[in-house]
């Protein structure tokens, strides 16, 4: 007997999957692929509607700090690995007489400041999570 399959029981709205940080050995990141549908609704919680006084139209203005923080908070659900010797490599800091194999333990305010700071871990961060083939099985 054949059950009718369809793509509303097949689909899932997100999947969370380890991946290595490219070139940084023990860095993993916990990232959270999301469905089209859920990164429409992230972006429309973070817009809000003013009223144009030039053109007399209502405009839509993404709030770009609350989306950051919403999208960190849906995509990156932790890491470990994360040396202070790595972070050298992402952004500017300073680490002077404190062990550089240290790890950063992963918290969202954490996560956030890396993700406003570091433009290599935004844009890999972004391209993971924008390529469905990372969180499928045929990886």
């Amino acid at each position: 007997m054949n059950e009718k399959i369809s793509l509303e029981t097949l689909m899932t709205p997100s999947k969370t999957v380890g991946i290595d940080f490219p070139g940084m050995p023990e860095f993993k990141v916990e990232l959270c692929y999301l469905g089209r549908d859920e990164l429409i609704k992230l972006r429309k919680r973070c817009i809000t509607n003013k009223f144009n006084r030039k053109t007399h139209q209502p405009e839509e203005i993404l709030d770009e700090e609350k989306f950051l923080v919403e999208y960190v908070k849906a995509v990156v659900k932790g890491w470990s690995g994360l040396k202070l010797s790595y972070l050298e490599e992402l952004l500017l800091i300073d680490y002077e007489g404190l062990d550089p194999d240290i790890e950063l333990e992963y918290d969202q305010k954490e996560a956030e400041k890396l993700m406003r700071n570091s433009s290599p871990f935004d844009e890999w961060v972004t391209d993971t999570v924008g390529a469905l083939e990372n969180f499928t099985k045929s990886k």
